[in-house]
């Protein structure tokens, strides 16, 4: 089975979960007084944000240091009891997001040996984006030597029956945890899935991955299944994948079948949940020479006042103005920009962020004296066969909602053997 039941810690009755959770760590990038004021709410407590690398500290100094603490508290925790073990088990999650509807989802661990990141996989469970292989080894530093791990990776099924996640809504389930959580991220209920129930799961699973029923769906002949795509944290599964496979070649002679590192720890969420909205990733670039690199993307782009079917805007210094793509070289318009973005970045200098939200993007330039690259947001019925007909998106293509709805860190599972 590529989705499966795993032995699943979830901090005990004695931890307060409000300081105990926090969001995915490659959030907030250009924001040090979002996680700021996270150390702040956490305090001295036990808390995910321990356990974790924010990525705004990737480039410090320190943070090799910072990766030492983390796998020292990892260790700290564990002897402290504050844990508790479920084994064998999954969790169904419902999450109110931060404009009250609800997000369900099922916490298990995915098959690493299903997975494959590399252009033109054909893998069970595939990336939806292009993968920034110069991303994985600083994250490495920080599984590799690790006890735990803790995901903020969401994998989505395509499943338009509702088949899979919707009926445990009704089902009568052990509740392991019920928080608010910190920075306007709605709350989340955690239910312990009884083996029963876990059978009817995998039924269903099966089902979606029945190669017949696949070719039906997609209309399509020969092509090879994919049951799952990655909606958040392809490069925490990513990291998983590498670190895995760094495992197996520096053990030849050892049997790594039964290795806790083959798995990663997820959520599968279903795409037609009503609580999905796909976002745009806008683009933040500062530390260039403004006027000459929209000089250049006009010319690269060919920019026509002719209403074309890839189009953005951008802000600059209190202007803003919506471009036509009369030369398009990707086949979505943030591909398009984003090609161009590679490679005037790397001529000419600059630094460049993907940011969530069109107020938030736009302030940030302002603040940073850059320019603001706004997109058109995707339909999310397109994403499975973009990705079963034409590979991985350009990287940064969307986003599961908001920030604030990022997946929060709150189930771990230990992965050193």
């Amino acid at each position: 089975m590529i989705f499966q039941s795993a032995d699943i810690l979830i901090p005990n009755k004695n931890v307060n979960m409000e300081k105990w959770a926090v969001i995915a760590c490659d959030q907030h990038t250009a924001e040090p007084e979002y996680w700021e004021q996270v150390y702040a709410e956490a305090g001295d407590k036990p808390s995910a944000l321990n356990l974790i690398l924010p990525e705004i500290y990737l480039e410090d100094d320190d943070v090799n240091k910072r990766v030492e603490n983390i796998h020292e508290n990892m260790e700290k925790y564990i002897s402290d009891g504050v844990f508790d073990e479920y084994k064998d088990s999954m969790i169904y999650a419902e999450r109110i997001q931060s404009d009250g509807i609800c997000r369900k989802g099922i916490i298990g661990k995915i098959d690493l040996e299903e997975y494959d990141y590399s252009k033109g996989s054909t893998s069970m469970v595939r990336a939806t984006e292009a993968t920034v292989i110069e991303r994985i080894p600083p994250r490495i530093k920080v599984r590799s030597g690790a006890s735990l791990e803790l995901p903020h990776i969401m994998i989505l099924i395509d499943d338009p029956d509702k088949t899979v996640i919707e009926p445990l809504a009704d089902a009568s389930l052990q509740k392991v945890y019920d928080t608010k959580l910190m920075m306007g991220g709605g709350s989340i209920k955690g239910y312990l899935i009884d083996k029963e129930t876990q059978e009817k799961i995998n039924a269903a699973l099966g089902c979606l991955a029945d190669p017949e029923e696949f070719s039906k769906k997609y209309g399509v002949s020969n092509k090879a299944v994919m049951a799952f795509a990655m909606g958040d944290g392809n490069h925490s599964l990513a990291t998983a994948k590498a670190y895995y496979e760094q495992l197996k070649k520096e053990n030849p002679d050892v049997a790594m079948s039964d290795h806790p590192a083959r798995y990663a720890l997820a959520e599968i969420v279903n795409l037609h949940s009503d609580a999905l909205r796909f976002e745009a990733i806008h683009r933040l670039v500062y530390d260039v020479d403004c006027d000459k690199l929209i000089v250049a993307m006009k010319s690269y782009l060919d920019i026509t006042e002719n209403k074309c079917s890839q189009y953005f805007t951008f802000v600059c210094g209190g202007k803003e103005e919506k471009c036509f793509i009369g030369k398009p070289v990707s086949g979505l318009s943030v591909g398009s920009v984003q090609i161009f973005l590679d490679e005037y970045v790397k001529k000419n200098g600059g630094k460049m962020d993907y940011i969530h939200g069109i107020d938030t993007v736009k302030s940030l330039a302002e603040r940073h004296n850059g320019i603001a690259f706004i997109f058109p947001d995707m339909h999310k019925s397109e994403l499975f066969p973009a990705i079963i007909n034409g590979g991985v998106l350009p990287r940064k293509t969307f986003s599961i909602g908001t920030a604030e709805d990022k997946r929060f860190y709150i189930e771990a599972r230990k992965i050193a053997k």
